[in-house]
């Protein structure tokens, strides 16, 4: 006998619940498959930068990094072949002109001054003996003109008186022509050794003043060498820091190695770097502002290096002659030159991968700040982290300005999900 069996009212309402999540299923992927056919990507808040459009004067600058150097430096070189006897300083003392900064050694250089002062020596003794010798010359001289004078007197005495016993013819005309002749000849004589007497002494003033030159020249090779000598200690000829030391002990040294590095501490300038690409906006009389870290500090560019090299071009900052404690020579820095000044514009944060004077399209958030769609924006000029906007964005516009590049489709409506 067949039974005949019903089904239950149970398992006809699983069925139609399990229809019913079918279906329920079925709608959610084609509605997320027709929101993907109508361009809408979601993106997490969390992933994305959003800039707001700002109106307002902005500061072109150009950013650079570099360093703190003093504005008078000097080279100090070894004046002759010496050997390192001693370090007195180390890079980074401070120092007076007085300070030593080293102390070498060469004893050829100090027998070559002994020589000269003994030969300086010898030409002073010669000086000495010339005189010596002079001085019986001339006196001599002077005795032989005193003898002739005396004789020239006696002569002429005895003429005056033959001349009145010759009228007499006491005295003969021939002794009288006699004593005449001897009278003239004596005068003659007086002349010629008075002549001869001027004569000796220019000759002798001209053998002291050869002498004389020779004792100069003689000191002045002294004097080179005692020159040379002396700089076998090393000092640093002003006040200022000890910045480099070339030298190590021991170390033999030719004429014009390097030893040191002196510079000033109080008069500093700021060389940095800038990209070339930027150095054009740059000129001369720019205010900058140097970071030293603690101490912000404002200059001028000064000179803008011609050569460039790493695509960069190194600028120089004048200082003010008063600076804080935290500015030292050699000491890493950041610089901003202000190169203008953008009066009454719109501007954002730079999006990424925008350049100066281009175009492209960013996602303006809608004003339910739940979507974004894309706009045209016209960039104008780069200011740092900010970008001058000539068209596309009001005041107040917010903007995503983080990298979207991966997104594959364009003209999409964003979705935010915060």
């Amino acid at each position: 006998m067949d039974v005949i069996k019903k089904k239950s009212k149970q398992g006809k309402l699983s069925n139609q619940m399990k229809i019913t999540l079918v279906l329920i299923s079925a709608v959610i992927i084609l509605f997320f498959f027709a929101r993907q056919s109508l361009g809408t990507v979601s993106v997490k808040r969390t992933d994305i930068l959003v800039g707001t459009v700002q109106t307002g004067d902005l500061d072109v600058i150009i950013e650079g990094y570099g360093t703190l150097t003093s504005d008078k430096q000097q080279l100090i070189t070894a004046l002759t072949r010496a050997t390192v006897k001693e370090i007195v300083l180390k890079p980074g003392a401070k120092v007076s002109a007085d300070s030593i900064i080293i102390k070498m050694e060469n004893p050829e250089l100090l027998q070559q001054v002994e020589n000269a002062q003994q030969e300086l020596a010898q030409i002073t003794a010669n000086l000495r003996q010339l005189i010596v010798n002079q001085k019986r010359e001339t006196l001599n001289e002077r005795a032989n003109l005193a003898e002739i004078t005396a004789r020239f007197e006696t002569a002429k005495l005895k003429r005056t008186a033959e001349e009145k016993l010759v009228e007499k013819g006491i005295v003969s005309q021939l002794d009288y022509k006699g004593s005449l002749l001897d009278e003239k000849q004596l005068k003659e004589r007086i002349g010629l050794l008075s002549e001869r007497a001027e004569q000796l002494f220019e000759v002798h003033k001209e053998a002291i003043n050869i002498q004389q030159e020779r004792i100069k020249q003689q000191k002045g090779q002294l004097g080179i060498a005692q020159k040379r000598l002396d700089k076998l200690t090393v000092r640093a000829g002003f006040d200022g820091v000890l910045q480099r030391l070339s030298v190590n002990l021991g170390q033999s040294l030719a004429a014009g190695q390097e030893i040191a590095l002196i510079g000033s501490v109080t008069d500093l300038i700021a060389l940095i770097r800038v990209p070339q690409s930027q150095a054009q906006q740059i000129q001369v009389g720019q205010r900058t502002i140097i970071d030293t870290r603690q101490d912000k500090i404002e200059g001028i560019v000064a000179r803008i290096d011609p050569i460039v090299e790493n695509n960069t071009v190194n600028i120089e900052i004048s200082l003010p002659n008063k600076l804080p404690a935290s500015a030292r020579p050699q000491q890493n820095i950041d610089g901003v030159i202000i190169a203008e000044t953008l009066k009454n514009i719109n501007f954002i944060e730079r999006p990424a991968n925008v350049k100066s004077f281009s175009s492209g399209q960013l996602y303006r958030l809608n004003d339910d700040q739940q979507t974004a769609t894309l706009n045209d924006i016209k960039y104008g000029q780069q200011a740092g982290q900010f970008i001058q906007i000539l068209s596309g964005a009001t005041t107040k516009d917010k903007f995503i300005v983080s990298d979207l590049s991966n997104l594959k489709k364009t003209n999409v409506e964003l979705e935010i999900k915060f």
